[in-house]
């Protein structure tokens, strides 16, 4: 039971640090520090794109227009550190009680 809630956390990890790679990748994007037009630029956008923007729209639909600042991702990451992991623990340190 251990090993599937290290699972979890370690999952959760790597999407918080990809959410972070996506953060950065945009913010260099907007301010053409990269080239939009590299292959490898594309492809790596493309690849983060995917994997943040369907968790990030709907945020971003109930968010209040704040002039062009996009504060879904400071949400996600907020949603994940202090709802989904102390959840994760909640659930599977009350699953322990009763297992023993």
């Amino acid at each position: 039971m251990f090993e599937l809630y290290q699972l979890l956390q370690t999952l959760l990890s790597l999407y918080s640090f990809i959410l972070l790679a996506y953060c950065i990748f945009s913010f260099l994007f907007a301010l053409n520090i990269i080239n939009p037009n590299a292959r490898a630029v594309y492809v790596i956008g493309t690849f983060l794109s995917r994997l943040c923007e369907p968790i990030l729209r709907p945020i971003q639909r109930i968010l209040p227009d704040l002039g062009g600042i996009d504060i879904s991702p400071i949400i996600v990451f907020l949603i994940i550190d202090y709802l989904i992991r102390p959840l994760l623990f909640r659930i599977f340190f009350n699953l322990s009680i009763f297992t023993h």
